[in-house]
């Protein structure tokens, strides 16, 4: 028979596995929390994910894309032309959309992904463009080539997409002075895009203010079959500022 020790040693030892199961739980969870707190920062300060809800930048984005904007620009980081640009809606080029009915744990789930960055809910109301004219820019179309020219120089651009046989990088004409403060932004489904062409009825005029800009993306992240960098095209801009007037 085991002497009062040993009984008293075995009987101490449930306890202290107990205890150490808590310990991993607590650790867990505190894990859990710090990921969540970081994922929100991230999302609010570095990154954000976004969904594509229409084929205006096709073939560059598909509609139902996830892509990656970096939301340090334009705040520490300068616009650049060519870069593609998440903004909020200057006022007028959205249609207002009813709130889809969610049910409730359906919308708790929704909720939580969108507070950590892994989704994005109001993707409805942003919008996603190229960014063509700079403050000061003038932007121009078509030349003689169905061109589009900024500050004099002709852009050659294989980011967009026209319908078969057609030349012209846009179906109308416009001449723009892009206002201090603003953006001209074209989609790149150049037949097939509501950009600044076609919000001049409204408060801006089709220009889009910098603060408008929610970042810009750099990266499509889904489908896996659609994962690509999303360059700006520096060549195609070459001689654009030094041209400036």
């Amino acid at each position: 028979m085991p002497d009062g020790d040993e009984v008293d040693g075995k009987a101490a030892a449930k306890p202290t596995r107990g205890r150490s199961a808590l310990l991993f739980l607590r650790d867990l969870l505190v894990i859990f929390v710090v990921a969540v707190l970081v994922s929100f920062l991230i999302k609010t300060f570095l990154i954000r994910s976004f969904f594509i809800p229409s084929q205006s930048m096709e073939q560059t984005l598909e509609i139902d894309d996830r892509i990656i904007v970096n939301q340090l620009v334009p705040d520490l980081a300068p616009l650049e032309h060519g870069d593609v640009v998440v903004f909020k809606d200057p006022g007028g080029w959205l249609t207002p959309r009813p709130e889809p009915e969610q049910p409730p744990l359906v919308a708790a789930v929704d909720w939580f992904l969108a507070f950590v960055g892994l989704s994005a809910p109001d993707s409805n109301d942003h919008l996603v463009k190229r960014v063509i004219g700079l403050p000061g820019d003038h932007v121009v179309c078509c030349n003689a080539l169905g061109q589009m020219s900024v500050n004099g120089i002709p852009l050659d651009e294989p980011y967009v997409t026209l319908p078969p046989g057609e030349s012209r990088v846009s179906r109308d004409d416009f001449d723009q002075v892009v206002p201090e403060g603003m953006l001209w932004v074209m989609g790149d489904n150049r037949w097939d895009s509501k950009d600044s062409r076609y919000n001049a009825d409204t408060p801006l005029k089709g220009f889009v203010p910098i603060d408008n800009v929610v970042g810009k993306a750099f990266v499509v992240s889904w489908p896996v079959e659609h994962w690509t960098w999303l360059g700006n095209y520096p060549e195609v801009f070459a001689g654009v500022d030094e041209a400036k007037g």
